[in-house]
């Protein structure tokens, strides 16, 4: 499973830097809510992808962001998002990333967060995590516990989907040493890797939580959504490096949204 995840990543990488900070640059607005792009370099990455999959792992199902789910026979499904931080993307950013989860019925069981152009590769499941990049290979654990006045908190938007739902972000925000936004899912790898101690979005979907919630747990955190169950669909998510800061961030949305 896990060689299989990183010759899909493999191939994500080549498909998505032949159009990073590319001149010519197909663009389209899905007109959801707002501006929501989708490049000619995500619909060639889940291609690439799903053409892997095809090859090694013919049985398993597959759910992607930008073409129909495929049915599968093995109870095993790939939730991939071949970039994450479309916005980011196409603003020459290196922070958006690759998304690889394989799913059970219980959940996610593998993830990889990979960023192709500063070729950081972040892997958890089965019991362990670890990043490569350029400076090798090493083992991620998350932070231990400390006092959430101590704590770096990250969200990809000042704003959530709902005005309840940024009031109790601010809460959050106003307790925690450090506000930081914008980094799609680079920031759940930082977690991760033992660097911040919170994630804090809302109105995600699957393909958005799968990758983050394998990886963080294999590396000791925890991801829930604001009410503390398990959070496989999206929604709104607390990622955090322990049980105990968890437990205080959850305590402070739940005050202000109530």
């Amino acid at each position: 499973m896990i060689a299989t995840a990183h010759e899909v990543a493999d191939a994500a990488r080549v498909a998505t830097l032949s159009y990073f900070r590319s001149d010519d640059l197909v663009t389209d607005d899905k007109g959801r809510t707002g501006f929501d792009p989708v490049t000619e370099a995500d619909r060639a990455a889940e291609i690439a992808i799903r053409e892997v999959l095809r090859r090694r792992r013919p049985d398993d199902a597959v759910q992607g962001e930008e073409l129909p789910p495929r049915a599968g026979t093995s109870g095993l499904t790939w939730v991939i998002d071949p970039i994450d931080g479309t916005r980011s993307f196409m603003s020459g950013a290196p922070v958006w990333g690759v998304l690889i989860a394989l799913r059970d019925s219980r959940g996610p069981v593998l993830g990889i967060i990979d960023q192709p152009y500063i070729q950081e590769r972040f892997t958890g499941g089965f019991g362990a995590a670890w990043v490569d990049g350029p400076m090798g290979r090493r083992c991620l654990r998350t932070r231990p516990q400390r006092d959430l006045e101590q704590a770096t908190l990250f969200t990809t938007y000042p704003e959530l989907e709902t005005a309840a739902e940024t009031a109790a972000l601010r809460a959050l925000s106003a307790r925690v040493r450090l506000t930081r936004y914008g980094l799609d899912c680079y920031a759940y790898a930082l977690i991760a890797a033992g660097q911040i101690d919170l994630v804090v979005e809302s109105g995600l979907q699957a393909h958005d939580v799968q990758a983050p919630i394998a990886l963080i747990e294999a590396a000791g955190g925890l991801v829930t959504d604001w009410d503390g169950n398990p959070a496989p669909q999206g929604g709104c998510i607390i990622a955090a490096a322990n049980p105990a800061i968890h437990a205080m961030a959850r305590a402070v949305l739940a005050a202000a949204a109530n």
